[in-house]
């Protein structure tokens, strides 16, 4: 089955047509206008199926789902979920579909890998109210990635029953997944929460945001629009691009040096933490643009989670490129660096429910 994996972002739908056997057949990026994306799929193959990525499926959408008219409904009832980004997966959804009206589509999830999360880490000690009320509770993002990158680390170190994958780009997370279930991550709610981002706050006391409010008499969008875009790696180095930051630090910037120090620190926590989730570790991996990309920040975090039994070869870390194994002399936890690839977990999952 061939399939179009439609990816829509905050400026453009990113776009790949796979063959049966998975092979990349067309790629291209492109605005979500109607007449630019219709002279590109005009020149390509028509697909068997459409494979969207929906960020929010809240606690209703488990594993993808073919989109009908009902379904696409319950995800514009999602949107006060991710006021951010449902709007931009509906949008891309319409515009592909408005083309190949003809050609089933399945919208598959970044919060649905992490719905087997139990009580005890997916929730918030708030009053009932809420919980109840407004659906309250971690759900967790990057799930395609995450979900990916275990099912890859399954095939290339089996067996791999605790794994944490460390998807890290320009928004950031990780995951605890046990024999191929996510057990536990530090997205939550919305997508703010856990690690430092490049432009994202990761987690802040919320005492902190009270007392912003009062104190500098900002409203609640004002607020949500520093902890969003203006803060993370933007706010202690003035880029969100580490490539950037690690040049200025290995230079003796210090702002540059303190934000490398802040997002370690904070990402070996979590890996920690993740850990703890899973009652011990045995494989490291990361993937996403600075999980990939990042030479630097794979050898500080581990020479952070040299308790955990991580170690990793120089050589090999510098060189990686692609699928790569990374473990060092004397570790008991296996590291990896692994090509992300959301694009295949769409397409495994389109095809998995049109066959349902």
């Amino acid at each position: 089955m061939r399939v179009l994996v439609v990816n829509a972002g905050s400026s453009s739908l990113k776009l790949r047509l796979l063959a049966a056997d998975d092979r990349v057949e067309r790629t291209a990026d492109v605005e979500p206008d109607p007449a630019r994306l219709g002279e590109v799929l005009d020149d390509w193959p028509t697909p068997d199926a459409v494979g969207h990525r929906v960020v929010h499926g809240g606690t209703r959408f488990t594993d993808p789902v073919v989109l009908d008219d009902l379904v696409r409904q319950a995800l514009v009832d999602l949107t006060s979920l991710a006021p951010l980004h449902q709007p931009k997966s509906l949008a891309g959804l319409d515009a592909v579909h408005r083309l190949l009206p003809d050609v089933p589509a399945v919208a598959c999830f970044d919060t649905a890998f992490h719905t087997t999360i139990p009580a005890a880490a997916a929730t918030y000690a708030v009053p009932r109210r809420w919980r109840e009320r407004y659906a309250i509770r971690r759900y967790g993002f990057h799930g395609l990635s995450h979900a990916y990158c275990a099912r890859r680390v399954a095939e290339l170190a089996p067996p791999a029953p605790r794994i944490v994958t460390c998807h890290l780009g320009a928004g950031a997370s990780l995951a605890a997944i046990a024999d191929g279930r996510s057990v536990d991550t530090t997205m939550g709610f919305t997508p703010l929460e856990g690690l430092v981002m490049a432009t994202r706050s990761g987690t802040v006391d919320p005492g902190l945001v009270l007392w912003l409010e009062e104190h500098e008499e900002l409203s609640p969008h004002e607020v949500a629009t520093a902890l969003e875009e203006e803060s993370g790696l933007t706010a202690l180095a003035g880029t969100g691009d580490l490539r950037e930051i690690d040049a200025a630090a290995a230079g003796g910037d210090a702002d540059a040096v303190l934000a490398l120090d802040v997002y370690t620190h904070r990402l070996a926590g979590g890996v920690a933490a993740m850990a703890a989730a899973l009652g011990g570790l045995d494989v490291l991996a990361f993937t996403g643009g600075v999980g990939e990309g990042s030479a630097a920040v794979r050898r500080r975090a581990a020479e952070r989670l040299a308790f955990l039994g991580v170690a990793i070869d120089p050589e090999g870390n510098e060189r990686a490129d692609g699928d790569t194994e990374i473990t060092g002399t004397g570790a008991t936890a296996r590291a990896f660096v692994v090509a992300a690839r959301e694009d295949l977990e769409i397409a495994h999952g389109t095809r998995a429910a049109l066959r349902a």
